[in-house]
């Protein structure tokens, strides 16, 4: 009866993070233009949010007009972890702005802590491709892990936010989307910092745990959580 009753707290707490973080940050939708049916239609998926310490992992997934490559390269599109905030954020609106369709998934911080990071983060992506409106032919995909149970082809590329204009696109939407919502998340839990860490492990954060502990967004997996 006590393990039933453990279950049934464990649940309700993972539902109240799930509508606590699309309720301050819903996924955005994007109008569809079109596609010509001649072409392959590629989506680059990519997440964010692996190291944290909180919040969810982060995925997008995201297809481009062959047309816009060029352009969006040209404005400095490449890995999200070698832009600046304001970089971000300004090529967020120009992807979303181009894109055939661009689709947010996420996977919560009881999922994590269920799964490990690694099943976690594919299963954000996952989740991200199957909100596209517009089925990709082919899904390329960051770092060497394939994404199980997906039933549509997909290809792994180390470094692919570094090699693929996809991918690196899907980086910088998925990494805007985290921090915002972090950042959001800051005001309920001014403690930890999240403002300027967005989560990650710096050592103010890490002295806010062993000072006020875990709040229900901290992975408690993860070490610097566990008490």
């Amino acid at each position: 009866m006590k393990s039933e009753g453990r279950g049934k707290k464990s649940e309700g707490r993972e539902k109240k993070e799930e509508v606590e973080i699309f309720t301050l940050f819903p996924s955005f939708h994007l109008s569809l233009s079109s596609s010509p049916s001649n072409t392959l239609v590629i989506a680059g998926v990519d997440e964010v949010g692996r190291g944290a310490l909180f919040g969810p992992v982060v995925a997008a997934a995201c297809i481009l007009p062959d047309e816009a490559l060029g352009e969006l390269a040209s404005c400095g599109v490449r890995d999200s972890k070698q832009l600046s905030s304001a970089a971000r954020s300004r090529l967020a609106v120009k992807i979303r702005a181009v894109a055939v369709d661009c689709q947010i998934g996420a996977a919560s911080v009881r999922e994590i802590d269920r799964l490990n990071i690694l099943q976690a983060s594919l299963l954000a992506m996952k989740r991200a491709i199957l909100k596209l409106k517009v089925t990709p032919d082919l899904c390329l995909v960051d770092g060497n892990q394939r994404i199980p149970n997906l039933a549509i082809e997909q290809e792994t590329m180390i470094k692919g936010d570094a090699r693929s204009i996809q991918i690196a696109a899907a980086s910088i939407v998925a990494k805007v989307w985290r921090d915002e919502l972090i950042v959001r998340l800051a005001v309920k839990y001014p403690e930890y910092d999240l403002t300027n860490n967005k989560g990650y492990g710096t050592a103010k954060h890490k002295l806010a745990l062993e000072r006020c502990g875990v709040s229900v967004f901290h992975r408690q997996s993860f070490s610097p959580c566990q008490k």
